[in-house]
């Protein structure tokens, strides 16, 4: 299911990808997010940080627009489609 919604985000601007991880001590990481052109390189970026940790669960922020948008702010977001 990840691996659909992944493929439809665009590709050429960073995604914040959020991540719960295991460390290699145990401790449980909530809530880690990592910034990333594709799922794989937020992936390359965590396991850079976090040596040998466990991936537990992992998703999309999305992205929030405030209730007091703009003309334009609305029609970029439509023109973007």
């Amino acid at each position: 299911m990840c691996e659909l919604l992944f493929e439809s985000i665009a590709m050429d601007k960073p995604v914040k990808y959020i991540y719960q991880i295991r460390s290699r001590n145990g401790v449980i990481v909530n809530n880690l997010q990592i910034y990333g052109r594709t799922e794989e390189e937020a992936r390359e970026k965590l396991l850079q940080m976090y040596r040998h940790c466990e991936i537990l669960d992992y998703g999309v922020a999305t992205v929030e627009y405030s209730a007091n948008s703009s003309y334009e702010e609305i029609l970029d977001v439509i023109s973007k489609d």
